[in-house]
């Protein structure tokens, strides 16, 4: 690079609760003077790329990172359907509720979401509308949260189809663009120690509770290795095997000037507990891309 680069556009990949990590790359790059002139995300990317496109991050991390495993599995809402697991609403309308929603092209800083249209089998860039409709359809996991239909279309989850949606920001005059991979080879980032969870009280025998203990089930990383996963975690492990595939496609498709590798083992899925953590590993991960770049 001939110059110091001073503006960047930023694509934040797919990946569960991995997507967390993404607070720490941003925090990251701010701490080096850049300025985030653009964001395209998938996801979790979409979510956090969002919001911080709103310029409402802080006040995001600041309620994440109170999160306990009970509180996620208190967002998780039902669908009782054949279509998915969750809706899907309530965690948005806690966003909409705590941020505010906003039109996409009237935020500060440019902002894309990919999601996909399921019957067209191709990647949709959302830049215009609801702020939190574009999100919810980008993270609509197929199987785990219901469908957005935007414009007869249905939408589902961006990182079917782009992991790591860097195309959206081909044409941005800044000077450097950095991608997050969620999705990065293992680097022995084990979950951490957890205390015994709380035993469920013996009046507790409703079926919403039956129901909350089941996704709390889903919460815990320390099966023993030899057991077999339980159907939403194979939904889970199988989208990251596509998602990591498809990523390394994207990568070596479009070039970013830096990558930023978060280990795809880092945490599970739906471990949204977690944020603190993940936001650590990506802080320390950009710093790393950022000294070897010399930004």
């Amino acid at each position: 690079m001939s110059k110091k680069p001073e503006s960047v556009s930023l694509v934040l990949g797919s990946g569960g609760a991995r997507g967390h990590a993404h607070i720490g790359v941003i925090r990251a790059i701010e701490e080096r003077k850049l300025s985030i002139r653009s964001i395209a995300g998938t996801s979790m990317g979409a979510v956090i790329g969002g919001i911080y496109a709103a310029q409402e991050l802080d006040t995001y991390i600041k309620w994440v990172m109170q999160l306990r495993k009970s509180d996620v599995v208190k967002l998780l809402d039902f669908s009782f359907t054949w279509t998915s697991i969750f809706k899907g609403e309530r965690i948005i309308e806690v966003l909409k509720q705590l941020i505010g929603d906003r039109q996409i092209e009237e935020l500060p800083i440019a902002f894309t979401a990919v999601a996909t249209a399921i019957e067209e089998q191709r990647e949709v860039w959302l830049n215009k509308g609801s702020l939190f409709t574009a999100i919810k359809a980008s993270t609509a996991v197929p199987g785990a949260f219901s469908p957005v239909t935007i414009n007869g279309r249905i939408l589902v989850d961006g990182g079917l189809v782009n992991p790591i949606p860097i195309a959206p920001t081909m044409n941005d005059a800044t000077d450097v663009t950095i991608a997050v991979n969620l999705s990065g080879i293992t680097d022995h980032f084990g979950p951490a120690e957890e205390a015994t969870p709380e035993k469920p009280k013996k009046e507790d025998q409703s079926y919403r509770a039956a129901i909350g203990r089941f996704v709390s089930n889903l919460l815990e990383s320390d099966d023993e290795p030899d057991e077999p996963p339980g159907a939403v975690d194979l939904l889970t492990q199988s989208i990251d095997v596509m998602q990591g595939s498809i990523a390394r496609l994207k990568l070596a498709a479009y070039a970013p000037d830096i990558v930023v590798d978060v280990p795809r083992d880092a945490c599970s899925f739906f471990e949204f507990h977690r944020a603190e953590e993940m936001a650590d590993i990506g802080y320390r991960n950009t710093v790393k891309a950022l000294d070897k770049a010399r930004l």
